[in-house]
Parts: structure tokens; sequence; C-alpha cells
């Protein structure tokens, strides 16, 4: 998120919107705040790679709190705003952060966590109150800094962590070079291209910027001298009627955001210009095919899908095109070299599900924690994986099946969720569904699914007998799920990714293991 001569030389344009508000930020406003912090930081003693975090909902502060990491030659976290004290806690310990930015919306959280964090020394509060050490006023903090450069400005990158949807998160490191701000990394810079990014370019991001996609989207948006607007939280026809507002020409969501704006009424979708749009990407959690079909023929053949993990072991691509020709791909393997294992490490056949390893197109470890950079990587120390499955199909084009850890053995048949996932989610009374195994007596495990109601069918057994009935008509009966339980709402992050694991878990919680 490096503002570079957009400075000067797009001074009064929006650099972004905030999207409920309206609160535009110029690339000269964007600037001058993200060189008063990086002032802030380098006088609370934050030199190059150094560590600080970031805990805060969507607002007009987090990219300048980016920025000036980025401008400084620091690794900043960006935290999942939805975390508790005790996970929040363990990331700012784990990352080694010195300072957290916060909001007044999050200080309860953070204050709490602080409390077995020693080595924070600042909490800087935006919009807050607070004016008593560690914690200060975000803005009345900054007022008082130079607008201008730091006189050592290097390149800084983001520290994310995984999801931590199967275990403790694991902070995502890679070697920094000593350059200035103005570099763009290799992978950034691909990306740039693939996207189409261009100048005067509008980009809408419907996610939280905690996420490493949304983040890099931003940044690059900003780095090439788009405009970028900036959802607080997403809501389907809200975003619609941004596309049109600000004539959106670029875009990335995940799938759960399709299934919300196809649920919409008929004539809500009817009415909405998405004319603008030239770019729309989408990853994150797999897509199901009928899903994706809809969009095509909604918006047209603009729609691009990736797969990668934030680690940056390789990375895979399609265009519309080679999607429908393709169904259910991610993807070509643009970057890294793929190879798709079995469970003694062995090459699987064609067109068989196997473990996805790649040979790296970057290089990571997870931050002081050696013990899972190990277990992410082959013995010989020459491939790593993230535990999703998938095969390679005719034309070598890669199709996901699930992670791992999410594999059901059901009387000795590996069953993979994901497809009954895909088939459920498209039934007009559910709104979300998760599909995991839980115990069973003679087969080790059944295939269970756990379903989130749309709001005007009532959960029951009718439903219940319903939905499984659907799966028996479309799929094998192994695949099929033996029981329906109902929740409100699924626990998914914002970024599409499902905490399929505390569901799971509940049924498990009598068991020391799955072997029953």
């Amino acid at each position: 998120m490096y503002t570079g001569n957009h400075a000067t030389e797009r001074a009064d344009q929006p650099a972004f919107i905030m999207a409920s508000t309206g609160e535009s930020v110029s690339y000269a406003e964007l600037d001058q705040r993200s060189n008063q912090l990086a002032h802030l930081l380098r006088e609370h003693g934050l030199k190059r790679l150094d560590h600080y975090a970031i805990f805060m909902e969507n607002n007009a502060r987090y990219v300048e709190s980016c920025c000036a990491g980025e401008r400084s030659g620091l690794y900043y976290t960006c935290i999942n705003s939805y975390l508790t004290a005790d996970e929040l806690a363990y990331i700012v310990n784990n990352s080694e952060s010195k300072i957290i930015i916060t909001s007044i919306a999050k200080l309860p959280i953070v204050k709490e966590a602080l409390a077995t964090c020693p080595a924070i020394t600042l909490c800087l509060v935006v919009d807050g109150p607070e004016n008593e050490q560690p914690f200060l006023n975000y803005q009345r903090a900054i007022a008082h800094y130079p607008t201008t450069a730091i006189v050592d400005e290097c390149l800084g990158t983001a520290m994310l962590y995984s999801s931590g949807t199967t275990g403790r998160p694991k902070g995502i490191i890679r070697p920094l070079p000593e350059a200035p701000p103005s570099l763009i990394l290799p992978v950034f810079a691909f990306l740039q291209n693939l996207w189409q990014y261009r100048p005067d370019m509008v980009y809408l991001s419907p996610a939280p910027l905690y996420h490493s996609a949304p983040q890099a989207a931003v940044g690059l948006a900003i780095r090439i001298g788009g405009t970028a607007i900036i959802m607080e939280r997403f809501d389907p026809e809200s975003y619609l009627s941004l596309i049109a507002e600000y004539k959106v020409t670029h875009t990335q969501l995940v799938p759960t955001m399709f299934n919300r704006m196809l649920k919409l009424p008929e004539a809500i979708r009817a009415s909405s210009d998405v004319s603008s749009l030239e770019t729309v990407v989408h990853a994150a959690a797999p897509c199901p095919a009928l899903i994706k079909e809809q969009m095509i023929r909604w918006w047209g053949p603009i729609i691009h899908e990736y797969y990668g993990a934030t680690e940056g072991l390789g990375f895979a691509a399609c265009n519309s095109e080679e999607w429908l020709a393709h169904r259910g791909t991610v993807g070509r393997v643009l970057l890294g070299e793929l190879h798709i294992l079995d469970e003694d490490g062995v090459e699987s056949p064609q067109g068989t599900p196997g473990e996805i390893w790649f040979k790296r197109a970057a290089d990571f470890s997870y931050f002081n924690d050696s013990e899972k950079t190990a277990e992410a990587r082959s013995p010989d120390g020459t491939m790593s994986t993230v535990g999703d499955v998938g095969y390679l199909d005719d034309d070598g084009f890669l199709h996901l099946t699930d992670r791992a850890t999410f594999m059901i053995i059901s009387g000795g048949v590996n069953i993979y969720p994901q497809e009954t996932e895909d088939l459920l989610i498209t039934h007009p009374k559910v709104a979300d569904a998760a599909v995991f195994g839980v115990p069973n007596v003679d087969l080790g495990e059944e295939v269970k699914a756990m379903i989130q109601p749309m709001p005007e069918s009532p959960a029951g057994d009718d439903l219940a007998r319903e939905l499984m009935d659907f799966c028996l008509e479309n799929l094998s009966r192994q695949k099929c799920p033996k029981s329906v339980d109902f929740k409100k709402e699924l626990p998914r992050l914002p970024t599409g990714k499902l905490y399929k694991r505390l569901l799971r878990d509940k049924y498990w919680a009598d068991h020391k293991s799955k072997l029953l």
C-alpha cells in the first residue's frame, strides 16, 4: 500500500473511499498520514525488520496503518478482528510485535489481551479517548509528526497468519530485501499483471483487510494509481449498488458472496448495473460449479479464479473460458512445480486425488515455529504443502476435492465432503452448509451435514429429509449425509473460510481419537 509518485501526480484523486460513509482519502492525505505514522514507529524504537500488529475492523485508518510499515522496512501483522482476547494475545506474542494499532470498537478485547503481552509498549487507538500509557488516541499521537518521509525509508511487508481453521494460526514470514519502498515484490507484480490492473481503475473491496487477498488487492490498486472502495462489511444489495455508483472496474469476492447475491430477489438482480466490471476475481474457498455457472451467465466471461495459499507455495489460475472448458477447476499452475502425492509420498495417477505439494515458488517459514515449518515440508525439504487434496485432469488443470484434515473415512472408504457441500449450497432453502464426519461404531465415521437454512425456511425433520433426498438424487450414496443438523449461523469468516473444526469437534468430544 505504497503511494509512491501518486502523492504528487494524483494528489487530489481518492486513494480510497469508505463505502458506508463516503469518506474519501486522497493520495496526498494518505501519503502524509502514513509518513506521520512511520515517524512515530521509528521514534518508539522500531527499526527495519521489527514487527507491529493491527487489530481492527475496516476503517479509514486501516490503509495508512499498513502503508507506514511498507515504507519503513517493518513487518506488520494484520490480525483477524473477530478473534477472542486469548487468540489475539497468542498472535501478538508469537509475532514479537512491539506496538499494536486498534480501534475504539476493539479496545476492550485488546485491553484483556495485553494483560499477557509484555512486549507491547504502545497501543494506538483509532478514535479512542485513551491518553494514558500504553493507550494513546491514534489521531492525536501522530498529529505532531512530520508529513514528509522518514530519512531511512525502505521496503516493508505484511507478515500474516494462517486462518487457524485446523489448529493454531501460524505466522508466514518471507525474506525481505533491503530495497526502497517503491520496489514491488515479484509475486505482487505477477498478480498486478494477471488481474489486469491499470491506472485509474476502481476496485471494490467487500472483505476484511486483515486477510491476505483483499489486502494485496487494495494495496496493488493503490500502487498502480487506482481508487479502492472499501466496504466496512459485505451486504449483497449494497455491493451491487456500489458497482453502479462508482463505476467499479475490478473486484474480488469469495463464493459465499456469489451465493448471497444469487439468492437476492430477481427484481434486485435484474435492475443491478454491473456493466462497468472488467475483471472479477474469486478464491479463498472452492466455488460450487452451479454457482460459478450462474455468475458467468449473469456477469459475463469476466470471472477469474485462482488457487494459492498465503504461504505462496504455488499459484494456479483460470479465466472464465478455461473454467467452462474444465468445469470445476481452480486453474492451471502458473507458479511453482505441482505434485499430487498419495499417503506414501508417491505421485498419484492423473485424475486420482492426492495431497497437493509444491516445489515452492517463494521461500517462506512459519515465524517462531520450526516444528510446523518442518511438518509442511517434504522429508528432503524441497516441497511444501498446506494440506489440500486435489487432482489434475488430462489437460493439466487442477481440481480441488477437500482439505486432507476433513477427509471422512467410512467403512474404509475415503470421502471428501466438498462435493456434498457444493451441492447442498445450491438448494434454495440452504444459506450455508458444512459436511464432516461424526462417530459411527460400525463404520468408524458417517457423513453429517450442518445446515444454515434460509430465513424463510424453518429447520426441522421435513427440511432434513428433503435435503437428504436431494443429495441421494445427485450423489453416490456414500457421499450423502446420514443425518442433518441445523444451526442459525455457521462459523464462517468473512474471507469465506469455514471453521468446520468447531462444528465437528463437539461430536468427537467423548472420543480420545478417531479410532473407535
